[in-house]
């Protein structure tokens, strides 16, 4: 399974879209801090002109320009700041991405898995079943029995092998599915997968109650605190547009009349200062203060609202693997009292001391028995994956954030999902 997972989070497409939007917030980053630095820029130009009857005059000119604008009330920083915080936030949603691939993976896996279980279950309570008609055709050829016993169990026959396809479907889509995930066609994985395994499972001893601070890793967590001090750090800036800027600019030039005669001596050199300050705009600067204003009441109460959703989701998860695991001990017990029970019924109707009857009723819990068991065992494993994702298990965004700043030229960077403190090493 891990390898599964391995490959869907090389392959898929929305978590390398994610990759690509994390290189854009990375870039814009940069962007913002280059606007704290001077500018220079280097020029040159040649210029020839021939008046009627005279002569051709020529005229060289090369020089640099510098430009810069002072920082003054912190708007550039503010900038960088909530650029530096919108890298974060994709940072994060790449981890979400990833995270919510491979949870649908190890679901995916475990209902594959399930399935062959509960077929297996199925072939063997079958076989069960078939050597029970032989047994039944065997009695009505001595004339112990009538022939309603061999028809009653000809029908339970016939309605457990009519399960087996079902099943078998279910295999095969769980295998395509797997194989869609992983970036490959469907029908690939049929040979790697086909034999059956056991369902994975998580430690025994896994503790039942997670601290709120486990809750601080979650990857949409992460994004929607990334978005409030994004958010903050734009009222920062916009604030500060509306207040004076200075502005600094410069340049040294050399002009001649041939390229030989250019040197430092017939340099000019300009130094200019400005300042301008938004005197009456008609409200517009104000009112940009007021909409960022409004953005960081939302991204603050979207904050709120994603952290009361992943303790709901958290606390669901747990209440859904206490009743999961009560449920599976009990079921477990009534598994072993069915089979016990089929048993005694097959070699008493054997022995003629019990009619068909009763065995058609014990082989018919028994096979309903082990089929919920299976189907709870599934939903066991599939609530560890469950609470894995919940607690925003494999991905840490300090790694995801460092990718990225190391990663820009490359074409397709990606983060290394790692595991955190989730309930299982990988779902």
């Amino acid at each position: 399974m891990s390898a599964l997972v391995t490959r869907a989070l090389d392959a898929a497409t929305d978590v390398q879209a994610a990759r690509a939007r994390l290189r854009q917030a990375r870039a814009a980053q940069d962007l913002a801090a280059a606007g704290l630095r001077p500018s220079v820029g280097a020029n040159a130009s040649a210029q020839a002109s021939t008046p009627e009857g005279g002569p051709t005059s020529r005229q060289f000119r090369a020089g640099f320009d510098a430009a810069w604008e002072a920082d003054l009330w912190g708007a550039g920083r503010a900038g960088v700041a909530a650029a530096e915080a919108d890298l974060r936030a994709s940072a994060a949603t790449l981890g979400q991405a990833q995270v919510a691939l491979a949870a649908e993976v190890a679901a995916t896996y475990i209902d594959l898995r399930s399935a062959q279980a509960r077929l297996a279950s199925t072939q063997a309570s079958l076989a069960s079943q078939e050597h029970t008609l032989r047994l039944t055709q065997w009695r009505e050829q001595a004339g112990l029995v009538n022939r309603l016993d061999v028809e009653q169990q000809r029908t339970t026959v016939a309605q457990t092998r009519a399960q087996l396809p079902a099943l078998q479907a279910s295999i095969e889509q769980a295998m395509n599915a797997l194989a869609v995930l992983t970036g490959d066609a469907p029908g690939t994985l049929h040979a790697r997968l086909a034999a059956a395994a056991p369902l994975p499972t998580a430690p025994a001893d896994l503790a039942l109650a997670i601290p709120a601070e486990v809750l601080s890793q979650r990857a949409d967590v992460h994004a929607a605190e990334a978005r409030v001090r994004a958010a903050l750090a734009r009222v920062e800036q916009t604030d500060a547009e509306r207040l004076p800027s200075l502005q600094l600019s410069g340049s040294i030039g050399l002009s001649a009349l041939t390229v030989s005669t250019l040197y430092p001596g017939a340099a000019a050199a300009s130094l200019l200062a400005s300042v301008s300050w938004p005197v009456f705009d008609g409200g517009r600067l104000r009112s940009r203060v007021r909409a960022q204003e409004a953005a960081f009441d939302e991204a603050r109460v979207n904050h709120r609202a994603t952290v009361l959703a992943a303790l709901q989701e958290v606390e669901d998860t747990l209440v859904a693997l206490r009743a999961a695991r009560e449920q599976q001990e009990n079921l477990r017990t009534a598994v072993e009292a069915a089979r016990r029970a089929a048993e005694l019924a097959e070699q008493r109707y054997a022995a003629g001391l019990v009619d068909i009857t009763n065995v058609l009723l014990t082989q018919r819990t028994l096979l309903a028995a082990e089929d919920a068991l299976a189907g709870t065992t599934t939903t066991l494993a599939t609530q560890h994956v469950r609470l894995y994702k919940a607690l925003g298990g494999g991905w840490t965004p300090a790694a995801a954030v460092a990718e990225a700043t190391a990663s820009t030229t490359e074409r397709n960077p990606r983060p290394t999902p790692r595991q955190t403190s989730g309930p299982t090493s990988r779902p």
